[in-house]
Parts: structure tokens; sequence; C-alpha cells
């Protein structure tokens, strides 16, 4: 890390459990980030911020009206562009170090895997359980690293998944089977700081598995009741039948 870097992570860095050891962790580290929506974009902005190294965003949509009220990373400006483009316009008016890959599209198949593989942690912050599956998948398969969170209407989740730790549980452990469900704020709603709250907490839980502080999430399930602003913690055990990390 040059001067400059040193001065602007200084308050990171004074930490006596992050140090210029952990600084420097992150400014090593490739996070990939599936979703420049409402929870991508404080997570990618906190990570950028904090001095991570890399970020690799990921969305195949465009920035429209309703998208203003929640996802801060894009402006009004912004109407109509690529939100990976947005966001990585306002990504580097936060942090000019940083490198950005935009990825214009919807990760599938093998460029899912392959963006995974790229990447040291990976944070899903999409909407629908097709895709958080395919990411789960993914990163079992390139033993990655992955935070997972949602929110809807006035309630969030959070959980993180370590295929490294033998105890660990994976997303499908969670969620093993679903219906036909449709978990699109555009068909539910949704408040727009609990997005934020949401998201910058899988911030901090990709700092502090990157840097190696705290205790992980791995193992843990955290729901928040916005309304009435209560949080509640679900242990998460390891599904011995799981039919994506047992097998």
């Amino acid at each position: 890390m040059n001067e400059q870097q040193l001065l602007r992570f200084s308050r990171q860095i004074m930490l006596p459990e992050m140090d210029i050891a952990g600084q420097r962790k992150l400014v090593d580290a490739s996070v990939l980030i599936v979703g420049m929506g409402g929870l991508g974009c404080p997570a990618a902005m906190y990570l950028a911020a904090a001095g991570v190294g890399r970020l690799i965003i990921a969305d195949d949509d465009v920035v429209e009206l309703t998208n203003l009220q929640r996802q801060i990373a894009h402006a009004e400006q912004s109407l109509g562009q690529a939100k990976v483009e947005s966001a990585r316009g306002r990504l580097l008016s936060l942090n000019p170090d940083v490198e950005v890959t935009a990825i214009n599209e919807r990760l599938q198949g093998t460029r899912l895997d392959e963006a995974v593989a790229g990447a040291d942690l990976v944070l899903d912050a999409c909407d629908n359980f097709e895709s958080r599956f395919a990411i789960n998948e993914a990163c079992l398969a390139n033993r990655k690293p992955l935070i997972s969170a949602a929110a809807i209407r006035m309630q969030g989740q959070i959980a993180a998944f370590d295929p490294n730790d033998p105890e660990s549980p994976c997303y499908q452990c969670l969620y093993p089977q679903v219906g036909e469900l449709d978990t699109s704020c555009a068909r539910n709603g949704v408040m727009a700081p609990l997005v934020g709250i949401i998201g910058s907490v899988q911030a901090m839980e990709a700092i502090k598995t990157i840097a190696g502080i705290g205790r992980s999430l791995v193992g843990r399930l955290l729901l928040l009741d916005a309304a009435t602003m209560q949080w509640r913690e679900l242990k998460l055990p390891r599904d011995p039948g799981c039919e994506a990390c047992s097998v």
C-alpha cells in the first residue's frame, strides 16, 4: 500500500484486530457481487470504500425510476443505463484505486462458474431462487465462501456459507425445496432502508471473512423484522441429506 492508501484506510488500520495486515488482505482480495440492486449497491459501495482491491459486479438489468427509492449506487441521470455501468462509476468515485469488472449479463452456466472461480468470496444479492441455487452450486464446486442475503417488505435475512468448513451448511440446506414463489420487490414491495441495513451487514461479513477477524455467520441465520427493529438468530446446521453439499 502507498501513503495515500494508508491515510485513506487509517481509521480501519488503527483497529487492533485489523491493522495493516488485515487491510492488505482487503486490498489483495477479489469479491464477486451478483446483483446490483437494493442489496448489491450498499454492499459494493462499502466494500469499495473499505479498500477491497477488485470488485466483480454482475447484473443484466438497466436502471429504472422505481429502483432509485433504494438502489443507492444509481442516480436519476443513470436512468436507462446498465446497472453495472452505473454502479461502476459510483464505486470508482468512492475509491479510484479499486478495480471494477462489470459483467452486464445474468451469470449462469459456465460464465457463472468462471466468475466464481475468479473471486475469493461471493455475495449473493439476487432476488430469485433459481439464481441463488446456481450461485450456491458454483461456490460449492469452486470451494468459495458465500454470503447470501434477502430483503422483502419489512423483513431481511443474512447467512454465510463456507465449503472449506466441514461443519458449514450450504444455501440449499436452508432452502432444500421451494415452490413457485415470486420474491421480487416489484410484486411484494420493500422498505428502502431495509436493503441498506442488510446489504451493509453483507459487506461487514465479507470484510471479516477476508481479513480473518471476528466470528463469522457460518452456521447462523440472522433475521430482521424492521417493523419492530428486532433481530433474531437461528442456528443453521448442515443437512446431512442435502442434495447440494452432501453429495
